[in-house]
């Protein structure tokens, strides 16, 4: 026999006894009959209320840990890629900068060479044309003025 088929037929034995009972006991017998009830009630209740709390106290738990264990996992792994990646930027910054101290010594070499050969090609200040220094309409040939074939000297003459 289970329990609850015990309590069915507690149940009933009380309805029984409570139906067979003078009226003056009666009322009495049926307000224990009731108090025994709800305490029993409420005692099931906050036992299985208790017992319900504690099994997702723990599943909470081990959840709470799994998910401590992925996070600390992924964390590490993240933490490794990462590195990895820090250091093939590093790397890669390294030959950019080899590269380009390489390129500015290019320049700086084919620059010497350009500015000795330009330096007498660059005007001083005082090199400079002004104003004053610019042909005006007078000072311009007019055709009189420009040498024909005739005027040229020849070699022999």
């Amino acid at each position: 026999m289970d329990k609850k088929d015990v309590e069915k037929a507690a149940l009933k034995a009380g309805k029984k006894i409570v139906e067979h009972t003078p009226e003056p006991v009666k009322e009495k017998v049926e307000e224990k009959v009731k108090e025994k009830a709800k305490e029993k009630f409420v005692k099931k209740t906050e036992g299985k209320l208790q017992e319900k709390a504690n099994e997702a106290s723990e599943k909470l738990q081990e959840t709470k840990e799994k998910n401590a264990q992925k996070v600390h996992g992924k964390g590490e792994d993240a933490k490794e890629k990462l590195q990895d990646v820090l250091l093939s930027v590093k790397d890669k910054l390294s030959d950019v900068k080899e590269a380009g101290e390489n390129f500015q010594e290019k320049v700086s070499s084919s620059d010497d060479k350009e500015k000795s050969k330009n330096k007498r090609k660059i005007k001083g200040a005082n090199q400079i044309k002004k104003a004053t220094d610019i042909k005006s309409s007078t000072k311009i040939k007019s055709s009189n003025d420009i040498k024909s074939s005739t005027d040229l000297k020849t070699m022999g003459s």
